[in-house]
């Protein structure tokens, strides 16, 4: 057991994937558009009405029915999730690394199928992980069910920004169906759901809530990234759209996980305030070679991350302040949609 913890979230610092964005579209007609539709919903809900007790990341219960209007089974997101894995470069050495350095998880909103899949691929233990757990198997609807939940597909396609149907159809309609008991006690691990994996995590380890470091990238991230900046620990915004850097305090924009890696390599042999000195120096050096000896960072993260950057732009790596937040933002989605694609990139 180390005295410092790594938690970050899986797609976007991990891997490229949005899985349950990809199940949808590849399982259900328009399924793609029907899920970006429901994630603008689910962060209108979360980030302008407030709603009470509301976990982000509900977009994972929405299209539930609608999954179960196509027949889909547990192995089904198994099998699909196997075969559709697309990893962050270097993410696969920065968790090897990680496992010799720091007590480490993956703290994830995605569905328990896609994580056990992602834990296989990567050889991390999946003990050491958080998901939303969903038994779709469990999930039935009878015909007129089906026929309603089509219906409602097919209004919500026809008026996306109509949200109070959707109200209608997702706190009303489908609340008076069988289905609608077992999906409300689906847990889904967003935002707050996320807080609580890091509270199990500090217990777990037996250590101080500053010794920890976070790493995200979406609007499931905030108040996670927002309970490790408060108490001193390392918060990282990772290719993040505006939710995470507003509440990050430094923000990672790069290709390649190394860059996460060499922050990791600091903080696990020395402190936060090491982390913030050195990024200060990055941004002021013209010869990154000797900072890194200078700082003592991992012969093989060294030499890994000048090889990759040799003939490339250096990553980006800043704390992030009012001055330079906009500057930031632009790049940062910049390379979220450039490594991700337009469409995950453009969800919450």
């Amino acid at each position: 057991m180390f005295e410092k913890s790594f938690i970050t979230d899986c797609e976007g610092p991990l891997t490229l994937n949005d899985n349950a964005y990809e199940l949808s579209a590849h399982f259900i007609e328009d399924g793609g558009e029907l899920f970006k539709i429901l994630s603008l919903y689910d962060d209108y809900l979360a980030d302008i009405v407030k709603k009470e007790n509301y976990k982000v990341g509900n977009t994972l219960k929405f299209i539930l029915p609608f999954f179960v209007c196509e027949n889909l089974k547990n192995q089904d997101l198994i099998d699909f999730s196997r075969n559709n894995i697309y990893a962050v470069s270097d993410s696969k050495f920065l968790l090897k690394y990680l496992n010799g350095a720091m007590n480490t998880y993956i703290v994830s909103t995605s569905y328990g199928q896609y994580i056990e899949a992602l834990s296989n691929y990567m050889d991390f233990p999946f003990e050491n992980t958080f998901y939303t757990e969903v038994d779709v198997d469990a999930l039935t609807l009878n015909e007129e069910e089906i026929e309603k939940i089509t219906n409602f597909k097919q209004k919500i396609l026809d008026s996306p920004e109509d949200y109070e149907l959707f109200d209608e159809i997702f706190y009303s309609e489908i609340p008076k169906m069988g289905i609608y008991e077992t999906i409300n006690e689906v847990d889904v691990v967003g935002g707050e759901g996320k807080k609580e994996a890091i509270d199990d995590i500090i217990k777990r380890d037996n250590i101080n809530t500053g010794e920890i470091l976070y790493i995200g990238d979406s609007i499931t991230d905030v108040e996670p990234l927002d309970f490790a900046r408060k108490n001193n620990g390392i918060s990282i915004s990772f290719n993040g759209n505006e939710y995470p850097l507003k509440v990050a305090e430094i923000a990672i924009v790069s290709p390649s996980a190394i860059a996460t890696c060499a922050i990791a390599n600091i903080y696990a042999d020395n402190d936060k305030q090491s982390v913030l000195r050195f990024i200060q120096e990055y941004n002021a050096s013209d010869n990154l070679e000797e900072l890194f000896e200078k700082y003592s960072i991992n012969e093989e993260i060294k030499n890994k991350f000048f090889d990759i950057f040799k003939n490339r732009q250096y990553p980006i790596i800043k704390i992030i302040d009012e001055d330079n937040f906009e500057d930031i933002l632009k790049v940062s989605k910049d390379m979220r949609n450039n490594i991700r694609g337009q469409d995950i990139g453009g969800l919450g």
